[in-house]
Order: structure tokens, then C-alpha cells, then sequence
């Protein structure tokens, strides 16, 4: 795990994430929102659409990757960092490394699924040919208050 500090910059995109976690929120995905980040631009955003779409892997840092790699003009996204409100998953930890992703930072582990490092450390693993860097915990409070709130809504409709 690494703790560096955070920055501004840090805190301007992860307010840019939960912006798009908020949009999941609305329409009644989980709110876990992303942003692809390239020479402090965002090339890419994303938030859960999978209960909307039907699409198991419409995840936030999916749907970010998969924009960012349409404006960046190549499948790797060397030099990029991704802020996602959550830690990424399994599937979306696997195409991190996929997509060459220099850097996640996240706000909150993912105790069912995550992939970084509540559940496996994919990015921990010796002998791959990419690393990726992480940071956790920026805007914790807020997102975990989102999270709570989504799914105290949820149940309140069953």
C-alpha cells in the first residue's frame, strides 16, 4: 500500500470523480466514478452504468479507460493516472495493467471485489512487464457518506 500525500491536483480530480459517481447515483448504479488523466487534462470519464445498461463490465474505470484510449489515439495510456472513487475491482485492476496505467488513486477500498488490495494485490505481482503505482484514501469521508447514502436509498425501496 502507499500513503503519499496528496496534492490540489489530487483533490481537483478526485472532486471530478465523485462528480461522476454522483451521475451513477442517478440513475441507480452504485456511485463509483473514474477520470483518466493525461499531462493534467482529463481525457477520459466514466461512471458505473452497469445496472443501466446491462453490461457487467460498464464499469466506471472501464468506461474512462475505453474514452480515454478513443482521445489519446493508442490502446496504452503510458504517462496516465486514474482516479476512481473506489478501488478498482478484479476485472478493472486486470485492465489497468492491460491499458498501461501509470497511477490509481482511489478514495475507498472495495471489500468484495477489490483488486488492489482488499481482496488480491494485482499490482503487487512480481514479473510483470507494468507496474502500476497507487495512493488510497483521498476524499474518503465524502465518498464512503455517497456510498452509505446510495444504498440506505436502496434499501428504503425494497
Amino acid at each position: 500500500m502507499n500513503r503519499d500525500f496528496f496534492d490540489s491536483q489530487d483533490e481537483y480530480f478526485m472532486d471530478k470523480a465523485i462528480e461522476m459517481a454522483q451521475k451513477a447515483f442517478k440513475i441507480g448504479d452504485v456511485p463509483v466514478g473514474a477520470v483518466v488523466v493525461y499531462e493534467g487534462k482529463i481525457i477520459g470519464k466514466g461512471f458505473n452504468k452497469k445496472e443501466f445498461s446491462g453490461d457487467a463490465s460498464a464499469h466506471a474505470e472501464m468506461l474512462a479507460m475505453r474514452q480515454a484510449c478513443r482521445t489519446f489515439g493508442d490502446w496504452r495510456l503510458l504517462g496516465c493516472k486514474l482516479y476512481s472513487t473506489a478501488e478498482p475491482c478484479l476485472m478493472c485492476a486486470g485492465a489497468i495493467l492491460h491499458f498501461r496505467i501509470e497511477e490509481v488513486v482511489f478514495g475507498v477500498r472495495e471489500s468484495k471485489f477489490g483488486g488492489v488490495c482488499s481482496r488480491t494485490n494485482l499490482f503487487d505481482i512480481n514479473g510483470l512487464n507494468h507496474y502500476v503505482k497507487y495512493r488510497e484514501g483521498i476524499k474518503s469521508e465524502e465518498i464512503a457518506a455517497l456510498m452509505q447514502n446510495f444504498f440506505r436509498c436502496i434499501r428504503l425501496k425494497t
